[in-house]
């Protein structure tokens, strides 16, 4: 019955379809007594692409016209094209059996009449449209997978992605469609890679240790020294001693974990070390969804915080300019920070801070209430008009910490929890970049600790490199409105794009691979969704 219900729901459509065709494209009012004949080719392709407004719209307008089944070169070019491309989809960690290439040939080989040629037409342009979406900007919808990732992925409609298609060479269009960042290349050579060396024996046995260092010997020395040739981090040799050669090795692996740099293979570097590889090929598939959700124009110039990395670069031409390190957003659900792409526009320096809602409710006004204003001296409060409002003249014992009708805020100060400067780029979350007076948290190895927003351990460094481009001397500059201690703003001549990412794997320019912990668990509900949309882990068909 529902089978029935769709069949003649598609068929109405499919007469709406080409009424509104013919319709569109009437003859003149002398003609009009020889309409456009509807042909079975035109009516298999209404009646397949009914239900799909955009396909629908797209054949609506080209007068159903073929773009795959017809006859001449282009379409032989086409066809071949699509199909060399989905035979390789599973290099980009694509659902492949999703585009139901079987049936696809199939259904090629087997035309008998108008109406099946018409059939796969549009069978065709909907398993194109499908890889090129998935290849383009992913195969989830992030907001679905987790709400944290407030990222807009650009998606091109299906009557863009077709006539692109057939004004352009298909080859060429079909390969512009992946992300074309060196990134993305380098992830998709070192997962196939690691696929290769995970069916020869991966990266060997784990090391039967829980630390070693320089200077020691044995079995378990031989392990690590077998452990880190396999990964690449040294040359073949035979030696059971922890010498500088292997200290060297170690240290090189530590840095691309972001661990601590001693050369030691202590607990921490040593559950890394033995970590193998089929628990390491999620993190890349998941990181190729990730550069899909991001192809977009990221700016000549740009600033790139990746989360899990806990740092803060300025990009330019392609080439990390400045870093520092960062702190980000607690792991609990009202302090992780989002991931999302805006525009840096300007700087705040000696600024206010203003205590969002949340932590003024539940952090500072029960005590200031209970206290008759005497605690939380450091904050004023301010009126809706911007006026700073007496404590004497409050009567706390009127108020519940919900009913407050004052803001709290924090006048400029060396103590001030911004710091001494921030960095704005206007947007729906209250994220920025900032200064901290807790500057203790950057030499852990993990810092996830703040509410949400981005401290960075050298804000005045990356103050003068931003300004350089519009100041002769832009440390003098700061430091001559930082000595007013007034409240100041400073607009970037040149406003930069700012994108908030988490990447556990990336790559080096040289194409290491690094690693980091999915602090929020964000990749591992990523992972679970690529696995229910049919990606394929350690894809063997290659």
């Amino acid at each position: 019955m529902l089978l029935k219900f769709r069949t003649e729901f598609r068929r109405a459509a499919a007469a709406v379809l080409l009424a509104s065709t013919a319709a569109a494209t009437a003859l003149p009012a002398a003609a009009q007594d020889a309409p456009p004949q509807v042909t079975p080719f035109m009516s298999a392709i209404a009646e397949g692409a009914a239900l799909e407004p955009e396909l629908a719209a797209f054949y609506r307008n080209n007068g159903f016209e073929p773009v795959w089944v017809g006859e001449g070169p282009e379409f032989t070019a086409r066809r071949a094209a699509l199909l060399a491309a989905l035979q390789k989809a599973g290099d980009h960690a694509l659902p492949i059996d999703s585009y139901n290439l079987p049936a696809l040939k199939t259904a090629m080989s087997r035309i008998d009449t108008q109406r099946d040629l018409g059939r796969v037409e549009v069978m065709l342009s909907r398993t194109f449209v499908k890889y090129a979406h998935d290849v383009s900007t992913g195969i989830l919808t992030p907001k679905d997978v987790d709400s944290g990732i407030v990222r807009d992925v650009p998606r091109r409609d299906a009557e863009d992605l077709l006539k692109s298609l057939t004004e352009e060479n298909p080859v060429r269009f079909l390969r512009s469609l992946p992300p074309q960042f060196p990134e993305y290349t380098r992830l998709m050579k070192a997962r196939i890679e690691l696929q290769k060396q995970l069916r020869t024996g991966g990266w060997g046995p784990r090391v039967p240790a829980g630390s070693l260092r320089p200077g020691d010997s044995g079995n378990a020395v031989v392990a690590l020294r077998n452990r880190m040739i396999a990964k690449g981090y040294m040359e073949k040799s035979a030696s059971m001693v922890y010498d500088a050669a292997l200290q060297k090795a170690v240290q090189m692996f530590q840095y691309d974990q972001g661990l601590n740099t001693d050369g030691v293979a202590g607990p921490t570097t040593m559950t890394e070390i033995n970590v193998q590889i089929e628990d390491r090929l999620p993190s890349i598939l998941v990181a190729l969804e990730r550069e899909r959700w991001m192809n977009i124009p990221r700016g000549e110039r740009h600033i790139w915080v990746n989360l899990v990395d806990f740092t803060a670069s300025v990009v330019d031409h392609g080439e990390v300019t400045f870093r520092t390190r960062s702190v980000i957003g607690a792991n609990s659900s009202d302090r992780r920070s989002p991931e999302f792409s805006d525009t840096m526009e300007y700087m705040e320096i000696n600024p206010y801070w203003n205590v969002p809602n949340s932590i003024a409710v539940n952090e500072y006004l029960p005590g200031m209430i209970a206290s008759g204003g005497a605690s939380s001296r450091h904050l004023q409060l301010v009126a809706g008009g911007g006026q700073v409002v007496p404590r004497g003249a409050v009567n706390w014992g009127a108020y519940s910490p919900r009913s407050f009708p004052f803001n709290l805020r924090q006048p400029p100060s060396r103590g001030n929890a911004l710091g001494l400067v921030k960095f704005m780029f206007p947007n729906p979350y209250a994220i920025y970049l900032h200064d901290t007076p807790s500057k203790s948290l950057f030499q852990r190895d993990r810092r996830d600790f703040s509410h949400g927003c981005i401290r960075l351990a050298e804000p005045f460094d990356f103050a003068y490199h931003l300004l350089a481009r519009q100041v002769d001397n832009p440390k003098e500059y700061f430091h001559r409105i930082l000595d007013t201690g007034q409240n100041t703003r400073v607009d970037l001549e040149q406003p930069i794009p700012v994108h908030l990412v988490y990447r556990t794997a990336f790559t080096s320019p040289k194409g290491r691979l690094n690693f980091r912990h999915d602090v929020y668990g964000r990749d591992g509900r990523i992972f679970d969704a690529l696995m229910r949309a049919g990606v394929v882990l350690n894809d063997l068909r290659g």
